[in-house]
């Protein structure tokens, strides 16, 4: 996602869009020069256990390998529920591998405004997504998880060092293999790094 002030946020919160100030320009400098303030779940990012799970793993013990190599992308687009199950995931059993990358593409790509009912990975999902042994998981919600009381989705992935990746652009993405490329910002000790993911076919 494109970072800028008026970019989609988690259920629109002021507080989590961008702030880029123009410290210095050419009418009062020999230079320009800008800063960004911003929430680190804002765009395209990863959330570390920390996020969810008290006393959890930061950012200090992230491995780019985690979210980096094989991965797939399911298409759910035409799901009607609003919540991906393990029944929605088991005929892409041969495509889920111990491992990998899976991506999510569901019909929350196709919305140009935050949707409050946006689509989830419900707790059976992410069980089974547990079970069957991958890395990472990513989706093209800016959150992964929503109306589950104590965030189970959260706390089965990240207990079990799964990293989440939220907030990816998937609307011209197809359904298939991939090579995933994504770097995150190396921040220290935090619970969420902002990030650049690219995905090719393979």
């Amino acid at each position: 996602m494109t970072i800028e002030p008026s970019m989609m946020v988690y259920k629109n919160l002021e507080a989590k869009k961008p702030a880029i100030t123009t410290r210095a320009n050419y009418e009062t400098h020999e230079h320009y020069e800008s800063s960004i303030a911003m929430d680190l779940h804002t765009g395209t990012h990863i959330d570390m256990p920390l996020h969810m799970i008290k006393d959890g793993a930061t950012s200090d013990t992230f491995s780019l390998e985690a979210v980096n190599g094989k991965c797939f992308v399911i298409d759910l687009t035409q799901i009607e529920e609003n919540h991906i199950e393990k029944s929605h995931l088991l005929p892409y059993e041969a495509q889920i591998n111990a491992g990998e990358i899976i991506i999510l593409k569901t019909k929350n790509c196709l919305k140009a405004e935050f949707d409050f009912e946006f689509v989830f990975l419900a707790e059976s999902g992410a069980q089974y997504l547990l079970e069957r042994g991958i890395k990472s998981v990513g989706i093209d919600a800016l959150g992964i998880e929503r109306s589950q009381p104590e965030h189970p989705t959260h706390k089965i992935l990240l207990g079990n060092h799964i990293y989440i990746i939220e907030g990816l652009a998937l609307a011209e993405i197809k359904a298939g293999p991939y090579k995933m490329l994504c770097l995150p910002l190396k921040i220290a000790n935090v619970e969420g790094l902002p990030a650049r993911a690219l995905l090719k076919p393979m």
